[in-house]
């Protein structure tokens, strides 16, 4: 240890001797460094490095110019080569030594994406989600406008789509509020401008990307698009007088581009048939002799559409109206209900007709799906709510209201203080809770009134 003092102490010396004349003094070679331990006081060159051997952690520092140390050997062999020690250089300038010809490329794909086929964007566009096409709409007006194109429109019937979305009404509707909720999402969209005129209306069918909406006289009707705030009226049916009516609704091709057709069935059965292309109505002629009048239509049951076939619930006898709205052929099926069923209502899957409804015996309650045999016309059970939600409806007077029939089920399942959304998926037989429909920037929840499930489609126009 003696030694290290007195090495240390003579680093100091040759310090004091640096302050005094090192300034103006010329460097010596590196030769003379050994005579510098015994010669009296002389200059010393700024490239000069010591080293302090630090004999307890067995490990070697350098001292550079006795001011500054703490620097590893690879920095002192660096700086004894008379090199500056490594700096970070911005990431900019290493990538362009990692891609010389970045400038170059930049332009190339430039010009590929400038060559880019319109109708390859319209075939990827018109497979995104919903909330992504109308971002896709917001980046030019170029953009924008292939949305409206009649060739999009084509492509976009074509493509696969996701869940359907739920155009409903709530019961604040003296201005005809409306909610549309997004199952994919699990979020309720609150359109900002009025899709219907200052009378109340309700959703009674949809097809197409398109709802349509009857008013409470059940006379005039209104066609709109709630995506692209499409809006329409068609002339009032010919039939004076306020009578309640069933309507459906049918695609004449692929698209609405192809136009749609409205009916709408009386009890005593009168009906007519709107023709979006001819802008009319048309009355299909008087029902076949073998349907019973009065028909006693179940108005809870929204008809469901397989092809150009609409179904209405029939009730006295139980059972299926179908008619074809192309050929004009009429048929009446006498399907027995099941037991204790209560609140029931049809519903379409993959060209199948479906029942939903409510079996109540006792205090229980429990939500079943049946399917129809087209061999036996029986009612076939596949599937029942889960008996712990179930379980919550025990004891109560519940209501049931079906706002959507075509894929994806919604009920409104209420009761005495309490108000429940519940969907149904028919493909994966899967139950889901619905968030609760609030207002933005509001903690109000809205009830929902009633509604109608539509394929979300913003090429459809009214």
């Amino acid at each position: 240890m003696g030694e290290v003092a007195a090495l240390r102490q003579l680093v100091g010396q040759v310090q004091e001797l640096w302050d005094l004349y090192g300034a103006n003094a010329h460097p010596l070679p590196r030769q003379r460094l050994p005579s510098l331990l015994q010669s009296p006081p002389v200059s010393f060159p700024l490239a000069v490095r010591w080293y302090l051997l630090d004999f307890e952690h067995g490990s070697i520092k350098d001292d550079y110019c006795g001011g500054r140390s703490g620097y590893n050997s690879e920095l002192l062999k660096i700086m004894e080569a008379n090199q500056s020690p490594p700096r970070k250089r911005p990431r900019r300038d290493r990538n362009r030594e990692k891609a010389p010809c970045s400038n170059a490329t930049e332009a190339m794909q430039q010009e590929i994406w400038r060559d880019f086929p319109e109708d390859l964007f319209e075939t990827v566009i018109a497979r995104l989600p919903v909330a992504a096409i109308f971002r896709f709409r917001t980046v030019c007006r170029k953009w924008s406008s292939l949305v409206g194109l009649d060739s999009f429109s084509h492509q976009y019937s074509g493509a696969p789509h996701g869940l359907p979305w739920f155009y409903t009404i709530t019961h604040e509707n003296a201005t005809n509020n409306v909610a549309m909720y997004d199952p994919s999402l699990k979020k309720w969209h609150h359109p900002s401008a009025p899709l219907a005129p200052t009378k109340i209306v309700i959703p009674v069918a949809s097809a197409g990307g398109l709802v349509c909406l009857l008013d409470l006289s059940h006379r005039n009707f209104y066609i709109c698009n709630p995506l692209v705030q499409s809006f329409k009226e068609i002339p009032p049916r010919s039939v004076q007088g306020w009578s309640r009516v069933a309507v459906g609704m049918v695609l004449n091709g692929r698209s609405s581009n192809d136009g749609y057709k409205v009916m709408w069935l009386g009890n005593d059965g009168t009906c007519e048939v709107y023709d979006s292309t001819k802008n009319a109505w048309s009355c299909p002629g008087t029902l076949p002799p073998s349907i019973k009048l009065p028909l006693a239509l179940n108005f809870r049951s929204q008809p469901v559409a397989v092809g150009s076939t609409l179904y209405f619930m029939c009730a006295e006898p139980d059972g299926v109206l179908s008619y074809d709205v192309s050929t004009g052929i009429w048929r009446q099926f006498a399907i027995p209900l099941p037991l204790h069923l209560t609140d029931h209502t049809l519903a379409e899957f993959q060209g199948r007709v479906m029942l939903v409804g409510m079996l109540c015996k006792n205090a229980a309650t429990c939500i079943c799906i049946w399917e129809l045999q087209k061999m036996t016309l029986l009612w076939k059970e596949v599937d029942r709510m889960p008996n712990i939600w179930c379980l919550e409806f025990y004891g109560k007077h519940m209501k049931m209201t079906c706002l959507g029939n075509s894929g994806l089920l919604m009920l409104s399942l209420k009761a005495k203080r309490m108000n429940r959304l519940v969907t149904y998926n028919l493909l994966k037989r899967e139950w889901q809770k619905v968030p609760d429909c609030m207002l933005p920037c509001s903690r109000k929840k809205q009830w929902i009134a009633c509604g109608t499930a539509f394929d979300p489609c913003p090429s459809a126009l009214a």
